[in-house]
């Protein structure tokens, strides 16, 4: 007799499903070849950027100075390590400091995205609205919990404060459900910068719906790829602490993209008050915030190393970013309607004039190598190189307005593979091109 199933909640419900990323990832890291296959998909930062010698340096450090790093083997605490808040305090410094409201800082439990999805628990189910194209990944999760995503598409500087106006007018009295804004300042998937002028727009926004509802309404910045801004030429990102009198934003940032994403380092820096108490029972809820070890370690590497080591991964991004987009010029360069990216984070969105890209495509199957046809495909178990990238249906909001031009869209990241290999890559998707138009 078969067992029967376990009675699930609606979010355990719609989990059996894995999200379209999920199946992708999934299904092409089952068979995955590390000396042919090429991931311009996953969102990992290049290895060499990870630096080892200077955490092992600091690890050891923490280990001998107990009276410093109190217990840094054992549990921890809910907020977070004391050390590792002064030390992001000081990285914050001057806003975080002459901020009024007075902002605090606490430790998420498994990251940045441990953060998020404790946001997600303690605000009431209701409206988000976020950019499109939108992080994916967070807004799969959102869904299925219950909330529902209104996205506002952006252009070369963040999110359209006109489009905005627009969306906020066409929810009517449906105004009252929204829960939270959320904005990633360098957006995920398409490295666009929030400009200056269109956050102090967006804060004033967030404001207005605040005083029309009269409830605070968060505003939920994720700074997760700020510190890699790595073009001079973009002036730096005003603070919130600096613009919000009001006290109602919210800035998330990770230590993943500059240190290691193994780490799991996490922060929250907002007003205190009744939010951050939640978060804080969250974090405590889920096992604490990460653990103490990674956060004293990652304390006094803040304290000793930082500037070396930002100044270090901002360049070699900022070469890299120069080489790979010299090539998607020249190999791509007339199939494509619009490249963003590369002047921060790591990933190029590319808009192709009229080649479609989801998993559906001539395009997609030819990198995938599942055409069928064996001179494209490879012999059987030795197939040709594939390559994997994020295709920009998964990324617009399957509601919103970007429909359309996402199926003509996708991420590439040129994080985690080296140089050659990225270039080897884009060598691929321009037979991809010729292929899907039938070269």
């Amino acid at each position: 007799m078969d067992p029967l199933p376990v009675a699930l909640s609606r979010y355990g419900a719609l989990s059996r499903e894995p999200s379209p990323v999920n199946r992708m990832m999934g299904s092409f890291a089952a068979d995955f070849r590390d000396d042919r296959d090429i991931n311009l998909g996953v969102g990992y930062v290049n290895e060499a950027t990870i630096p080892r010698d200077l955490l092992r340096d600091s690890l050891d450090a923490v280990l001998r100075q107990p009276d410093r790093y109190r217990a840094a083997l054992n549990y921890g605490g809910p907020r977070g390590s004391e050390n590792l808040i002064a030390s992001i305090a000081r990285l914050l410094e001057p806003a975080a400091a002459a901020a009024n409201p007075p902002r605090e800082i606490i430790i998420g439990p498994n990251g940045a995205t441990g953060l998020l999805e404790s946001i997600a628990h303690v605000l009431p189910t209701g409206i988000v609205i976020t950019t499109d194209p939108m992080y994916y990944i967070y807004c799969n999760l959102l869904e299925r919990l219950g909330y529902e995503i209104v996205a506002v598409p952006e252009d070369d500087q963040g999110l359209r404060p006109e489009l905005l106006d627009r969306k906020l007018e066409e929810l009517g009295t449906r105004r009252r459900e929204i829960s939270f804004f959320y904005v990633v300042t360098v957006n995920n998937p398409t490295s666009t910068i929030l400009a200056n002028k269109r956050r102090r727009e967006l804060i004033t926004t967030v404001e207005r719906v605040s005083r029309e509802l009269q409830r605070p309404v968060p505003l939920i910045l994720d700074k997760a790829y700020e510190q890699l801004i790595h073009d001079p030429a973009v002036p730096l990102p005003e603070p919130a602490a600096k613009l919000d009198p009001a006290g109602l934003t919210y800035e998330i940032g990770t230590l993943s993209k500059i240190l290691a994403p193994g780490l799991r380092i996490g922060y929250l820096a907002g007003p205190a008050g009744d939010f951050l108490d939640a978060l804080v029972q969250r974090t405590s809820d889920a096992g604490f915030s990460a653990p103490l070890i990674n956060q004293e370690l990652a304390s006094y590497f803040l304290d000793h190393h930082l500037e070396a080591q930002m100044a270090r991964v901002n360049s070699g991004y900022r070469e890299k970013a120069a080489e790979i987009r010299a090539c998607i010029d020249a190999i791509l360069g007339t199939a494509l309607g619009e490249c963003r990216g590369g002047q921060a984070g790591f990933y190029f969105y590319l808009t192709f004039g009229g080649i479609e890209t989801g998993t559906w495509s001539p395009f997609f199957r030819y990198l995938a190598r599942t055409t069928g046809k064996s001179r494209i495909d490879g012999p059987q178990g030795d197939g040709h190189p594939r390559v994997v990238y994020i295709p920009g249906d998964y990324c617009v909001h399957s509601g919103g307005d970007m429909v359309e031009v996402g199926r003509r869209q996708l991420r590439l990241s040129y994080g985690f593979e080296e140089t050659d290999r990225v270039r080897q890559a884009l060598v691929l998707i321009g037979e991809a091109v010729d292929f899907a138009t039938g070269r």
